[in-house]
């Protein structure tokens, strides 16, 4: 195994180890064996008086072997591989090329030196699947780089590039020109100053005084994440750092780790990484799937969907013109783009230099024809068919060639939008969601004759964007809006049997949102919602009563909520409470109380089933689609994986009892279970057994 895994040459008295565990040099049972032999060998080796770990391809190691999560251990531990290691009374360097992730970074933190090339990526990224590093790396990096830098590296799970590294004092030096021979001359100079040392022994980072800095950072990440168990055992067995001995506190660190492994929570958080991976794959295309060239942008609509969308042409270096009817409304929007950027100067998170340069590639522009020589053409108008029908129509004339055509409308049949056109293959929906220019997600829409070249484009571009792409089919409202329709009927439902605003939302935070859904819709504005029921023909008796009063959320002090004098925050109102049970009366309900948990139920099981119908009729490729849209659009809970995920894990045959129990109590026939629902709970099965259409 180790001849075929770990590659051993003795070069000049410097044992050289080369990894060779493709595609990503992952640190399974295999790898691990193989390296505790040959570290074995080169030390028992009088001949030798250093050790380079090195690693053939573009990773030194990408992490553990996920796929050995949850089966039985297999010595060697790769925390006794690294005990080893770092003991070893020959200095060992590691030669880090590429990036070195997880178990990977633990393993270069137990040499006693690492060198690092150009392209090298250093990180701990486990927070990401529910975890914290679990081979010593809460330990060895506070020591290594200071305890506040190391907690922040580790919480966001991001890796730093190879002159950070060395800024930081994670990586001893960058050689841009052979990097084993650097790594060997460098573990030659070790060798000359007597017995190495090692990392575990550099104490002096956790210092008393560092730990203040470190407790803040850490008492704010808990606070901002109370439902994640990951991020608090981060923060303790960093603390273990400061009151235990190095021994003591990697015991710690192990067992909390693997405390993790079997937490439902932490669970949740690695299907959730997953799920998100696996939406870049789209059926129908492939990486041969041809791309067409985006080199400039035209946004239709200078409100706040179309300036956000301008300012995330801008941020990724892409020229856009931004398009009004009137020049009017065309300098109110620049004017808000140029604000939304000085906000972020006066924050710190951006330079003054950055925002003229961002600002330099945004131009404004009052008609249509203006949109002639774009790559591709993002409509952000007002949510109505007739208004995006001239436009499109407009667009088939005047676009260019080739041009992609898209819509950023969040509920609208984009099918019918296309057949405006001459050219449907061109069109699509790129369906930001608001602020576009902070959040992550775009339901990247195909149409019925979208071309796959044109769609495989606005994936791509998403990405550049900095965005999550998901991609979805044509009907009302998608995925995320469809689902989130059936909530807001429970919603209402819940408020005429019973239930109060505050208690609903209570609940729901509870649950792990942020705002319950009544405080969201005050600060959305209660009129969208309003606007969308009258142009469908959709009622919501009691949000159409607030809305007929003129109370429309915070932006009107009155919403659900009172807000005083400009408050964020609202408070009960006695007004708002009795017209829903004058309202209740009227429609013949009796009131009663609900406990938290039957409003959680009551609210999102219907928006489950709904996930099951959109799986069924392929607007959706995959349970972990829906939940990703989730996660990543709606401030789903993480650390509950997304609707479907949750729903699987109540067990589906419940489910379906209680959505028979509602449509029952109800007289709603639409809270039935769906079909594949319905039938996936009668197999025993899962969401996740569903193997698509």
């Amino acid at each position: 195994m180790g001849g075929t895994v770990v590659r051993q040459e003795i070069l000049g008295g410097v044992a050289v180890l080369t990894l060779s565990n493709p595609p990503v040099n992952a640190l399974g049972h295999g790898l691990r064996a193989a390296i505790d032999s040959a570290l074995e060998a080169a030390l028992a080796n009088d001949s030798v008086r250093a050790v380079v770990l090195a690693a053939e391809g573009k990773v030194f190691v990408g992490g553990a072997d996920i796929s050995e999560f949850g089966t039985p251990p297999r010595a060697p531990l790769l925390p006794d591989v690294l005990d080893r290691l770092d003991g070893a009374g020959k200095p060992v360097v590691a030669a880090i090329y590429g990036a070195a992730l997880g178990g990977g970074l633990e393993l270069a933190l137990a040499c006693h030196a690492r060198v690092v090339g150009p392209k090298a990526k250093l990180g701990l990224p486990e927070v990401k699947l529910g975890l914290i590093p679990g081979a010593g790396g809460t330990q060895r990096l506070p020591r290594l780089v200071g305890p506040e830098s190391a907690f922040a590296m580790m919480l966001s799970g991001e890796p730093v590039d190879a002159k950070k590294a060395v800024a930081m004092g994670l990586a001893d030096a960058l050689e841009t020109g052979d990097l084993v021979e650097a790594a060997r001359t460098h573990a030659l100079k070790l060798a000359e100053g007597g017995a190495p040392v090692r990392v575990r022994d550099r104490g002096e980072r956790l210092d008393p005084a560092t730990r203040a800095g470190f407790e803040t950072k850490a008492t704010e990440a808990v606070k901002k994440a109370p439902g994640q168990p990951n991020v608090a055992a981060l923060a303790d067995v960093v603390r273990a750092g400061f009151d235990l001995p190095f021994e003591e506190a990697v015991k710690t660190e192990r067992t909390r780790f693997l405390a993790l492994v079997d937490d439902p929570r932490s669970k949740a958080l690695r299907y959730a990484f997953f799920a998100e991976r696996e939406t870049a794959r789209v059926p129908g295309l492939s990486k041969e799937t041809p791309r067409r060239e985006i080199a400039s942008a035209a946004v239709i609509g200078a409100g706040t969907m179309g300036g956000g969308i301008a300012l995330c042409f801008a941020n990724a270096g892409i020229p856009v013109t931004v398009i009004e009817t009137e020049q009017e409304a065309l300098d109110r929007g620049l004017a808000r783009m140029r604000a939304t950027y000085a906000s972020s100067v006066k924050r710190g998170s951006l330079s003054e230099a950055a925002m003229e340069e961002r600002l330099g590639r945004i131009t404004g522009a009052v008609g249509l024809d203006n949109a002639a020589q774009a790559d591709i053409v993002v409509e952000a108008a007002f949510e109505e068919m007739g208004i995006k029908e001239t436009i499109f129509s407009a667009l088939s004339r005047i676009a260019k060639p080739g041009a992609i055509l898209a819509t950023n409308t969040s509920y609208l049949d984009i099918d019918r939008i296309a057949d405006a056109t001459d050219r449907p293959g061109d069109v699509l929906g790129l369906h930001f969601f608001s602020p576009a220019n902070v959040m992550r997600l775009v339901e990247v829409v195909r149409a019925a004759r979208t071309a796959p070249d044109a769609l495989a484009t606005g994936n791509d571009l998403a990405r550049r964007l900095g965005k999550l792409p998901v991609t979805v089919g044509v009907c009302f409202g998608f995925v995320g809006n469809r689902m989130l329709a059936r909530r807001s009927a429970a919603g209402e439902r819940l408020l005429l049997a019973g239930a109060l605003p505050h208690e609903v939302d209570a609940a729901v935070t509870e649950f792990g949102f942020r705002m319950g859904p009544f405080a969201m819709s005050d600060l959305a504005g209660l009129d969208i919602g309003w606007r969308t029921r009258k142009a469908t023909g959709g009622k919501a008796p009691v949000a159409d009563a607030l809305c007929e009063a003129g109370r429309l959320g915070q932006k009107t002090g009155k919403g659900f909520y009172l807000y005083p004098e400009g408050a964020r925050t609202g408070s009960r109102d006695p007004e708002v409470e009795a017209l829903i049970e004058r309202t209740s009366a009227e429609h013949g309900i009796t009131r009663r109380s609900f406990s938290p948990d039957e409003i959680v139920a009551r609210l999102m099981l219907p928006m489950v089933n709904e996930g099951a119908r959109i799986l069924e009729e392929g607007i959706a490729a995959r349970p972990g689609d829906i939940d990703t849209i989730w996660l990543n659009g709606y401030n789903w809970p993480a650390w509950r994986g997304g609707p479907m995920h949750w729903a699987d894990s109540l067990g589906l045959a419940a489910v379906a009892a209680d959505l028979d129990r509602f449509a029952e109590e109800s007289g709603d026939e639409t809270l039935r279970p769906a079909p594949l629902l319905a039938r996936l709970a009668q197999e025993g099965k899962r969401f996740s057994d569903w193997g698509g259409r």
